[in-house]
């Protein structure tokens, strides 16, 4: 621990002093040292913030259409035992929901146009209770879809590129036909448009069908459910609930959480986050190594009193910690601003971003490109400690060699040319 006087000299020599023009200049070039910690842990703050927000959005509206953990059998074919499954699914005390489905890829047609689509079959009672598009379309389209009318809700986009609205008819046609002696003919079922969603997720409104359960199952040739959809309370656990439940369901059925199925955007999105954090860590390194030159001009300007202050008995170690002190008090302070600074951004971001937008008239989201019209930020202290934690060392890191070789001034050459 520094004594109180190397702590009041190092607190000192941080401001520097008025007493002449070449202090102020070493207290400018401190200044600019702190401002640039404090600039780049705001930086590197807020890009964090707004990369976890947009992660955060996307995840949200991809899990509006996803489940949490998802149950099928292999090779598309219906459940056995479909009621044990589930009761054994329900009994897991993370679970809060589960749902049967139809999943198949068929093609839909209209006229000339055609496109590949995702066939879900649910059940509009049980939907609402693992998905949350399902609650929103809850009040609208979900009860129009009645077993044995053959209706359908497509994705907004899908839709779009059919050019259908609710009330047309389009075309669904599976893979897996009749075989006659022609050939294998596809089977083919004329649907009505009951109603569309955009849940927000290019993917999912441009290539996804919701139909009747028992449609799906008639049209697809299946004898019931080809999976269960489970929603858990806490979605960053569902890989560790699907293992849990894995090996208490009866054989053949396989399991896959919502990170498995979306693994690859994940991890392109951590890589990113990741490369991101770099980058801008050396925004802060090259503020923090400005404190170099800082203490190496402070220690040139202060020999005189290094040389006066080792006479009176301070030791090369206590002249060492005296500009250890003033570096880290300059690292410290700029890091402390810059976590402030950075925070109050990314928590005030909603307000910050539409006034810009205002003054400038312009719009950093339009709303046709990126769904999304505000900004998001979403800081969490996973990213902002180690930012604060990784500043403070390198602030720290870089004291050393200008405090060592003040420690090293022989008082005797220091005062001969004063």
């Amino acid at each position: 621990m520094q004594t109180p006087y190397e702590l009041l000299i190092g607190w000192r020599y941080t401001r520097a002093g008025r007493s002449s023009r070449r202090n102020g200049f070493i207290s400018f070039i401190s200044g600019v040292s702190m401002l640039g910690i404090a600039l780049g842990v705001a930086a590197l703050i807020v890009v964090l913030s707004v990369m976890n927000g947009f992660q955060k959005e996307v995840r949200d509206r991809m899990l509006g259409v996803l489940s949490h953990i998802e149950l099928y059998a292999p090779g598309g074919e219906a459940i056995p035992n479909l009621p044990d499954a589930m009761a054994i699914v329900q009994r897991h005390p993370e679970v809060l929901g589960v749902a049967p489905f139809v999943g198949a890829q068929a093609l839909l047609a209209r006229g000339e146009d055609m496109k590949g689509v995702l066939v879900r079959g649910i059940d509009p009672a049980q939907e609402p209770q693992v998905a949350e598009l399902a609650k929103t379309l809850s009040q609208s389209s979900l009860p129009r879809l009645v077993p044995g009318s053959f209706g359908v809700i497509l994705g907004g986009e899908l839709a779009r590129s059919l050019g259908v609205g609710d009330g047309d008819t389009v075309t669904l046609i599976a893979p897996s036909g009749q075989v006659t002696p022609a050939g294998v003919v596809p089977r083919v079922r004329q649907m009505t448009v009951v109603g569309t969603f955009d849940s927000g997720h290019y993917e999912y409104d441009s290539a996804l069908a919701l139909l009747n359960i028992e449609d799906a199952a008639r049209i697809f040739r299946v004898e019931g459910p080809t999976g269960v959809r489970i929603k858990i309370r806490d979605l960053h656990r569902a890989r560790e609930v699907a293992l849990e439940l894995a090996p208490t369901l009866p054989d053949g059925l396989l399991i896959k959480d919502w990170t498995r199925q979306n693994r690859t955007w994940f991890a392109a999105v951590q890589l990113e986050k990741r490369m991101m954090f770099i980058i801008l860590t050396l925004i802060v390194a090259v503020a923090a190594f400005n404190l170099v030159s800082t203490l190496v001009m402070t220690v040139t300007d202060k020999r005189a009193d290094i040389a006066i202050l080792r006479t009176l008995g301070a030791s090369p170690k206590s002249i060492m910690g005296i500009f250890m002190v003033q570096g880290a008090m300059v690292g410290v302070i700029g890091t402390g601003v810059g976590l402030l600074l950075g925070l109050g951004i990314a928590f005030n971001i909603d307000v910050i971003v539409p006034a810009i937008e205002r003054a400038l008239g312009a719009s950093f989201l339009p709303k046709d490109v990126y769904l999304i019209s505000q900004m998001p930020s979403d800081p969490q202290r996973a990213d902002i400690l180690p930012v604060a934690v990784i500043s403070l060392v390198l602030s720290f890191v870089a004291t050393i060699y200008p405090s060592w070789r003040a420690s090293r001034v022989n008082p005797a050459e220091a005062l001969r040319y004063e």
